[in-house]
């Protein structure tokens, strides 16, 4: 069979994570309209197994946005995503804009004339995208001769991404199966289920309190015919919990309610959810709540 692994990497907010869920058919990395929603690098494993030669296993990490870092947080996840594609197969790099519209693209441009593996530039999103705007944006960054492959897509829609899919695999060379082929991610269920929770806080606060929030999971029992969660989210103020809460709680219910019905489908069981507000202060350049929160690199 074919395999290897391939990086997933963008500016914050291109629809990487949306193009990962898509290829697995399943949702298993959170996405909202919100920059910076990922935080890990999450690993999504594609296996096609027809019992002839053509079978296949793609392992797909999808990786933090590449951006300039603000906090310690933001210098974790960007190294994090830069260290992943220099150790892959295949460099898949989205796109939705010209690269003269900000600086983020350019940098990442810097970065990849530096390495050896095939890249794929996507420009993700044609179907927000007029036919001028396309042209102006395929013909710049290939008038820079550094990609493989030039594609065209809309991960949302799943518009090109058989041929994407198809192009990556004419790369890959014969391996082995990394991973059971029943299995689409190889993170633990807990670590999804604190992404749901972490998703739900980002829709539900909008951009009142953006991204200074990480979550816990103080207790997760399984039992027969339930799944006991505990879960605590974390804020960096004492004014942010109050919003996070809302008014008689109301936000907070909101946000366990989405939550737990998200999980509830993940894990195919009834779920008693219960969530916790704490304050960490400044918990984003602080190496031990990095650590504790498992923001680190060295792991």
């Amino acid at each position: 069979m074919k395999s290897g692994f391939i990086a997933i990497i963008g500016r914050p907010n291109v629809g990487k994570s949306t193009l990962l869920n898509t290829i697995l058919g399943e949702k298993i990395a959170i996405t909202t309209d919100k920059p910076q929603t990922t935080r890990n690098s999450i690993r999504g494993i594609y296996t096609r197994l027809n019992g002839q030669d053509d079978d296949c296993q793609m392992i797909f990490i999808d990786t933090p946005g590449i951006h300039k870092p603000r906090n310690k947080l933001g210098s974790y996840m960007t190294e994090m995503a830069i260290n992943t594609f220099q150790e892959t197969e295949v460099v898949v790099f989205i796109v939705d804009d010209e690269m003269s519209s900000g600086p983020g693209d350019k940098y990442i441009v810097e970065l990849l004339k530096n390495i050896d593996t095939p890249v794929f530039l996507v420009i993700n999103k044609i179907d927000k995208l007029g036919p001028e705007k396309y042209k102006r944006i395929f013909e710049e960054y290939q008038a820079l001769d550094i990609f493989t492959e030039i594609i065209g897509i809309s991960a949302l829609r799943g518009k090109n991404v058989d041929v994407l899919l198809k192009k990556i695999e004419g790369l890959l060379k014969k391996g082995p199966m990394y991973f059971p082929a029943d299995i689409v991610t190889d993170h633990p269920e807990r670590f999804i289920v604190s992404e749901i929770i972490r998703e739900k806080v980002l829709l539900y606060l909008d951009e009142e309190v953006p991204h200074g929030v990480a979550i816990e999971l103080e207790s997760y029992k399984e039992e027969p015919n339930i799944t006991r969660i505990g879960a605590v989210i974390y804020c960096e103020k004492k004014s942010h919990k109050g919003i996070i809460i809302g008014k008689e709680g109301k936000k907070l219910k909101g946000i366990g309610k989405s939550a737990r019905i998200e999980i509830e489908g993940l894990l195919g069981t009834k779920v008693f959810l219960e969530i916790w507000v704490k304050v960490k202060e400044n918990w984003r350049d602080n190496d031990f709540a990095l650590n504790n929160f498992g923001y680190n690199n060295n792991q």
